[in-house]
């Protein structure tokens, strides 16, 4: 009787793990999910949500302009309050909060106020958690949120702020950290935290601010695939090795590179004449001594150069001065747009690799999204754009009627749906289809910067108050 007892205890104990297992089937590990893809495979996501309807849970969240992450029965994100560094981990099921780890900064590397150290999105090996916050370096956590490692780095020349991602492959964590000067790429061993290689960048001469993707073709090594000032360079991943580079891809890229079979696509800023008007218009308006130059208080009168005086002065004297200004307007004429380019070979690979370049409705700032063969890009303003990733080919250029807004957050898709997710909390559901069609907005009515993540059905929204959990059937 004892030993049919157990038996139905063990049979209990081992329906009861495998139920566990199929419920959280899938993880969203890094920034737009599996290698930067902004895909999941989820079937049953809603397209129609908000806080009245399908939503699983809401939960207060400190501010963060970091996209969730989905690992097992945990969504992670960090968050910054005043110098305190914050990684979270919440259930999965509930939204409730399992722990909470700080890191207290030791400096801060003064930025644009539009952004943070709280930007970049940590990446999992599906245990353990990786981070980067450019005011402290990589770090590492457990599932149980004990640090494991720490690698300092920084600080920083960008006036913007490094808002790179991590990715991990392999037992391998790498990171792309673009600045004006001294930009470098680096991988350690995730297990460790000890240096593997680090790479001078030293053509990447203006920030950037884009995650890497990994190429893993079915012969051969594992690359890491990197969009910078002008290029797009393929480094092996084990040494660090530039194996192959492609030019004329603009510059200033925020957008991630998205790997298309044995293709790449990328964005890059740039344009055919200069973005800015010549220094003599400025010094007009706000040279009130008359010295030539233009100073960070006779700036501060202009609602847009206040903001942005420490992205023309570009050695951080106080003082922009022709020169400066000139270098700008020089780096702002340049080829540019999305490009579609194969991977491979050895070199300058420019020439060869390069097959379609697109220059119209896209940002500079939003990753592309290719879903079931069809490129999607989107524009301020809700200008929806699709093209053929093979051949760039234009398919449709539309508008979300809705949602005409600004964009900072890249699309995602599942279920036969694309999701856009505008910077006042409005999100388009797409049908996806190359003639694509507008299925619903919702609004959250809460500003938000961060990409969602979706991942067994549900899709996880972060707003720069609270994350969101959106499902079918609530």
């Amino acid at each position: 009787m004892g030993d049919r007892v157990s038996s139905r205890v063990r049979i209990g104990w081992a329906l009861t793990l495998c139920t566990v297992g199929l419920a959280w089937a899938e993880d969203w590990p890094r920034f737009r999910g599996p290698n930067g893809s902004g895909i999941s495979d989820s079937k049953g996501v809603p397209s129609e949500f908000g806080p009245k309807k399908n939503l699983m849970w809401r939960v207060e969240v400190p501010m963060g302009r970091s996209s969730p992450i989905v690992v097992k029965d945990r969504v992670y994100l960090t968050a910054l309050e005043e110098n305190k560094l914050l990684t979270l981990a919440l259930d999965r099921q509930t939204g409730k909060t399992i722990w909470r780890r700080e890191i207290v900064r030791d400096s801060t590397n003064k930025i644009f106020v539009g952004n943070d150290t709280a930007t970049p999105t940590s990446a999992s090996d599906g245990e353990n958690l990786y981070t980067f916050f450019p005011d402290l370096g990589l770090v590492s956590l457990d599932a149980a949120g004990s640090e494991r490692w720490r690698v300092k780095l920084g600080p920083f020349d960008s006036f913007y702020g490094l808002s790179s991602s991590p990715v991990v492959h392999g037992n391998t964590v790498a990171l792309v950290c673009d600045q004006r000067n001294g930009s470098f790429a680096v991988a350690v061993d995730k297990d460790s935290g000890r240096l593997r290689w680090r790479i001078e960048r030293k053509l990447a001469t203006t920030e950037a601010y884009s995650t890497p993707a990994i190429y893993a073709p079915q012969r051969g090594k594992p690359q890491l695939i990197v969009t910078g000032a002008y290029r797009v360079d393929g480094y092996d991943l084990e040494t660090g090795e530039n194996v192959w580079w492609i030019g004329k891809q603009g510059n200033y890229p925020i957008g991630s590179p998205v790997v298309f079979g044995d293709m790449v696509v990328a964005v890059g800023n740039g344009g055919d004449t200069p973005e800015y008007p010549a220094f003599d218009t400025f010094l007009e308006k706000l040279d009130t001594n008359k010295d030539g130059k233009l100073s960070r208080e006779e700036c501060s009168k202009d609602p847009i150069m206040k903001d942005h005086f420490g992205w023309m002065d570009a050695d951080n004297d106080g003082i922009i001065t022709r020169a400066e200004w000139d270098q700008k307007l020089k780096e702002s004429v340049t080829e540019h747009g999305v490009t579609g380019s194969t991977i491979g070979g050895a070199g300058d690979r420019t020439g060869s690799n390069l097959v379609w370049r697109y220059t119209k409705s896209f940002s500079n700032l939003i990753t592309p999204l290719i879903y079931r063969d069809v490129l999607y890009l989107l524009k301020n303003g809700g200008i929806i754009t699709t093209l053929n990733p093979k051949t760039g080919d234009v398919l449709k250029t539309g508008r979300t009627k809705d949602a005409i807004d600004e964009y900072f957050a890249s699309p995602v898709a599942a279920d036969g749906k694309v999701f856009l997710l505008s910077y006042s909390g409005k999100v388009t559901v797409l049908k996806a289809d190359p003639q694509w069609e507008v299925l619903a907005v919702n609004d959250l009515d809460e500003t938000s910067q961060a990409t969602p993540a979706i991942a067994d059905g549900r899709i996880y929204i972060r707003t720069h108050k609270a994350l969101y959990s959106f499902g079918a059937g609530r």
